[in-house]
């Protein structure tokens, strides 16, 4: 199990650290925009959440095999709620650029899905030693 986090980290830091790039580069920098949220906290969630949502999938594959699914859906639905609620402060106030905040936390957010289901994808569909 170890080898497998090494391997996703490997391929999931750098990809983290480009996102994160491109994007400041872009609102903050080209754009020069105030965002509601901080882009290093956005992709600190972002991080966070993808991470713990691939580790317990790990988890669950090695103990559970044929669970494994069931489990990335459900933590997939505990990830978006956990989103809703990292929203919550914005959604509720007063932003003047409620879409483009959005936009800032909703592109990273389906770039992150994608990387993840992919490796859980690969991880679930390996044929057993």
């Amino acid at each position: 199990m170890q080898q497998q986090v090494t391997g996703f980290l490997k391929s999931y830091f750098p990809f983290t650290v480009i996102l994160f790039a491109i994007q400041y580069g872009v609102v903050h920098v080209v754009l020069e925009m105030e965002t509601y949220y901080a882009t290093l906290s956005i992709y600190a969630f972002h991080f966070v959440a993808s991470l713990l949502v691939y580790l317990i999938v790990l988890w669950v594959h090695e103990n559970f095999k044929d669970k494994a699914g069931f489990a990335f859906m459900g933590l997939g639905l505990v990830k978006t709620l956990a989103a809703l609620i990292f929203l919550l402060p914005l959604l509720l106030g007063d932003s003047p650029n409620k879409f483009v905040d959005l936009m800032t936390f909703f592109i990273p957010y389906f770039l992150f899905l994608i990387f993840e289901t992919l490796f859980v994808v690969r991880k679930i569909n390996e044929k057993p030693d």
